[in-house]
């Protein structure tokens, strides 16, 4: 489990892409100014097997571009298998808003009651060195594909998400965002 904690230990915390929005906003105004929040929750999941090694996670996404505020959230669990790491998908919780779903307004949920994302391929990552990289390619529905790609380390996190409809792009960018953690 060694890997999965150092994987977690960098993803955990608070991230935004301010320096590199600050050199390309000047240029391209459509370029979003980004934050993400990642927040451990294992503790807010009830009833977890006794032998659980699993860390769930809960990721809210914040995209600004000329003063319009984007925002998606979404529960993921991290396991290690053999030499990478698996990212899975869950459904938001019944009961709570995915537009308002946040580690805040999260009070719990049983294990047994949370189901994977049917659409969401996992992600695998790998680790290169101190860098870790990895994705998936997902079909949301037969013309709508999604794919992610992300390599990170204790410097920064670069995060490359598109979303296509019959292959062409509706979301997305043409560089990957660069995130670095915030100080707080």
């Amino acid at each position: 489990m060694a890997d999965l904690i150092n994987f977690i230990a960098l993803l955990n915390g608070k991230f935004d892409n301010k320096e590199q929005y600050d050199k390309i906003h000047k240029t391209d105004p459509q370029f979003p100014y980004a934050k993400h929040v990642n927040t451990v929750c294992n503790e807010k999941i009830n009833n977890l097997p006794e032998d659980f090694e699993g860390v769930f996670m809960i990721e809210e996404s914040y995209y600004s571009v000329e003063g319009k505020i984007h925002s998606s959230s979404h529960l993921f669990l991290f396991t290690e298998e053999k030499d990478e790491i698996k990212l899975i998908s869950y459904e938001i919780p019944e009961g709570y808003d995915k537009n308002k779903f946040t580690y805040e307004e999260f009070y719990g949920a049983d294990y047994a009651q949370l189901k994977r994302s049917a659409k969401f391929n996992p992600a695998i990552y790998q680790k290169h060195g101190n860098t870790w990289e990895g994705g998936s390619i997902s079909m949301f529905s037969p013309v709508l594909k999604f794919t992610l790609h992300e390599k990170f380390n204790a410097k920064k996190l670069e995060v490359s998400e598109t979303m296509e409809i019959n292959g062409r792009r509706t979301f997305g960018y043409d560089e990957p965002i660069i995130y670095q953690r915030m100080r707080e």
